[in-house]
Parts: structure tokens; C-alpha cells; sequence
């Protein structure tokens, strides 16, 4: 058993305990072999790590601390204009032009939406702004540690289709995104590829102890 996330010392019958930058690395890797790059957009870390074909972790970069740079301030925009966390990816899809929302800090991002809603800039255009900001931050997460193709996107803020789109933009290149839910998955997805590793490998040793055993037997007879 392979406990990962935040809370994965919370788990008292798990063997191992393995990073959420390890579990994503082994799941975007049995969904995208060619996976080199990885973007992790959740709602309260985002993190870009770039992997090997082992499947270990290179370089990683997590957001800085300030919400802003979290899928968290996509929920608080929505909350803020009386929407709810299911309604930002339609939300934003109508939109017609996505106004600027450039501050690096929370408080400062929020008095920007609390502008344009004074102006009576539409909710949609200011939600494409605030998913254009986060694309932004995350972006650059991806630079630093040097990205390169192929580039998977995982997390629950990767459910909406403008932020993929906008990534896309982005970045210029083909990227891969797993079907459905399952973009919400991955790291929990690499766990359990990474425990079935586990348990292979001390199958396989078990078996050449064995083998060694039944070797020494038949010799001393």
C-alpha cells in the first residue's frame, strides 16, 4: 500500500510513502509514456517537474505561497460573483474577451475583479481573465524547469477546457491531457502503478532467492 499527497503520513497501514511529484511522474508516464513534463494544477499547489524516462524527477517548481497562483483564486473569483466551483469552465467558455488580471498577490487580484465588476465587465470574460492569469503563473512554473515535449497537464483546474486551450496557446507545442476525470487521478493512478512495481520486483526477488536455495540444495546432495 502507497499512500501519496499532503497527507500521506495520515495513513498508518500504508508501506510507503511517495510524493505527489513521484506519483504523478509514474501516472503520466503509464498514461503518456513520452512524458517529459509535467503540470500539476490542483487547488492549492501548483507544480511543473520534469521527468526522465526512468521516471524520475529532474527539476520541479512548486507556485509561491500566495493563493493567487492556485486554482484556489479561481474558486474565490467564482464564489465572489455567485458562482459556484462546477460553473467556471462553462463560465469562461462564453466568454467573449478576457479582461486583464495581472496581480501576483490574492488581495491584489481580488480588488482587480472587484473593479471590473464595478465597470460591469461580464463574469465570464473577468473568470477567462482570471484563468488566463493562473495560465500565466503556471507557465512560467513550466520554463523554470526547463520544459520540454511531451508535456502532460494533470489536476482538477485541467477539467476546463480554457485553461487547456490557453496552455496550448502558450506553450506551441502538442501537449497530452487525460480523458475525463481521470485528469483529477494521475498521481493517485501512479501510486498504485508504482506499489504493482513494488510488488513485482519483490516477487521477483523472492523468486531468485528461491532459486538460489533449491541451487545450494541440489549441489550438497
Amino acid at each position: 500500500m502507497i499512500a501519496t499527497g499532503f497527507g500521506r503520513f495520515q495513513v498508518p497501514f500504508s508501506q510507503v510513502n511517495v510524493t505527489e511529484l513521484t506519483a504523478a511522474s509514474w501516472g503520466a508516464h503509464a498514461l503518456f509514456p513520452g512524458t517529459k513534463t509535467i503540470l500539476d494544477v490542483g487547488g492549492h499547489a501548483v507544480k511543473a517537474s520534469r521527468i526522465d524516462e526512468a521516471r524520475q524527477v529532474k527539476s520541479f517548481r512548486l507556485n509561491e505561497k500566495c493563493a493567487a497562483g492556485t486554482g484556489a483564486f479561481l474558486e474565490k473569483t467564482a464564489r465572489y460573483m455567485g458562482f459556484g466551483t462546477e460553473q467556471i469552465g462553462a463560465l469562461a467558455d462564453t466568454s467573449s474577451v478576457a479582461v486583464s488580471i495581472s496581480g501576483v498577490c490574492t488581495v491584489f487580484a481580488e480588488a482587480e475583479v472587484i473593479n471590473h465588476l464595478s465597470q460591469g465587465i461580464a463574469a465570464a470574460d473577468i473568470m477567462h481573465g482570471a484563468i488566463l492569469s493562473l495560465v500565466g503563473k503556471s507557465v512560467q512554473l513550466m520554463k523554470r524547469v526547463k520544459m520540454e515535449p511531451e508535456i502532460t497537464l494533470i489536476g482538477g483546474i485541467m477539467r476546463f477546457p480554457t485553461m487547456v486551450s490557453a496552455i496550448r496557446e502558450k506553450v506551441a507545442v502538442d501537449i497530452n491531457v487525460p480523458e475525463g476525470d481521470m485528469v483529477q487521478f494521475v498521481a493517485a493512478l501512479g501510486a498504485g502503478t508504482l506499489a504493482q512495481h513494488q510488488v513485482r520486483r519483490l516477487a521477483e526477488q523472492a523468486k531468485s532467492v528461491a532459486g538460489s536455495a533449491d541451487l545450494v540444495g541440489a549441489e550438497a546432495s
